[in-house]
C-alpha cells in the first residue's frame, strides 16, 4: 500500500505509523507498507485526518 501526502512528515509524526516507512520529498511525504485489512487502511487514513494532513493519494501496490 501506498499513501501520499500533502505536507513533509516530521520523525515525530512519522512515528506514529511504526508499520510503515516514511520518505519524505519537497512538500510531500509517502508512506508505504502492508496493510491487514481495510479497516486498518481506514484508521491510518482516520489518524492522518485528525493530525490535519491531507490525503493525496492511495495506491495498492501489487505483491
Amino acid at each position: 500500500m501506498l499513501i501520499r501526502v500533502d505536507a513533509e512528515l516530521s520523525d515525530e509524526l512519522s512515528g506514529a505509523f511504526p508499520h510503515l516507512t516514511a520518505r519524505t520529498q519537497p512538500a510531500s511525504t509517502t508512506l508505504t507498507g502492508e496493510m491487514t485489512d481495510q479497516e486498518e487502511l481506514q484508521g491510518v487514513l482516520n489518524l492522518l485526518t485528525s493530525l490535519g494532513i491531507g490525503v493525496v493519494e492511495v495506491v495498492t501496490i501489487p505483491d
